[in-house]
């Protein structure tokens, strides 16, 4: 059977900073990317769980407001769990494509992706529309569970600014005012609830990784 032409993360993220740098003005770029170097530095120790750990369970709300809950999915298969910020953030949506176009080999290795932000439902929706995504997008208010994952930090002070003066609500895309969000994670869970697979690109939101490394950490732990 022909395999899906997926096309790495990595090289459509050189393409974005371009287009961006293109897009906005110098100085908001380079707010934005010196906060993402300053992340990077700043947050080195992020995963809170790790190959072999059970994962908690949870139970959250999907596109249409209807509850998810991880051990259910796990019956039947496994979860590739991955945690992003929000609508407003291109690499988030770069992000979420990608995995779209490699969900067709994922599905044939035997999972399902469940992707996680602190949006409200109806942002989780817009992303989901504006990305053609098949796969469930759950909204985490408050951060309760992405907290049992991955590191959550408070969005600095600057990119809100600039957010601002270019014409994004940012407060808008979540049911509260913390302007706390999670770090890019992503996790495999077994269907037994064991995280097989867990790894974060750092701090730096621009970076993600490659859904080339989930589909071959799903074959490899094929059961």
């Amino acid at each position: 059977m022909k395999k899906t032409k997926i096309s790495s993360y990595k090289e459509g993220s050189k393409a974005l900073k371009k287009q961006l740098s293109e897009l906005i003005s110098p100085n908001a770029f380079g707010v934005f990317n010196s906060d993402a170097e300053e992340l990077n530095k700043e947050h080195t120790f992020i995963l809170k769980r790790k190959v072999g750990d059970k994962a908690p369970n949870f139970r959250l709300l999907n596109t249409g407001n209807e509850p998810v809950n991880l051990y259910d999915v796990l019956k039947t298969k496994k979860v590739v769990l991955t945690f992003y910020k929000g609508t407003w953030c291109p690499y988030c949506n770069l992000m979420l494509s990608h995995y779209e176009t490699a969900l067709p080999e994922i599905q044939k290795a035997g999972a399902t992706i469940l992707a996680i932000s602190p949006q409200t439902p109806e942002e989780s929706l817009n992303i989901k529309e504006k990305n053609n995504v098949q796969f469930e997008i759950l909204s985490d208010n408050g951060n309760i569970v992405s907290k049992e994952f991955t590191t959550i930090h408070k969005i600095p002070e600057k990119s809100l600014t600039k957010m601002t003066e270019l014409g994004t609500d940012y407060d808008s895309y979540y049911s509260d005012e913390a302007s706390e969000l999670p770090i890019p994670a992503t996790f495999i869970i077994e269907k037994d609830g064991t995280i097989s697979f867990a790894k974060t690109e750092g701090g730096d939101y621009r970076n993600r990784v490659e859904s080339s490394e989930i589909i071959n950490a799903l074959h490899k732990n094929k059961s």
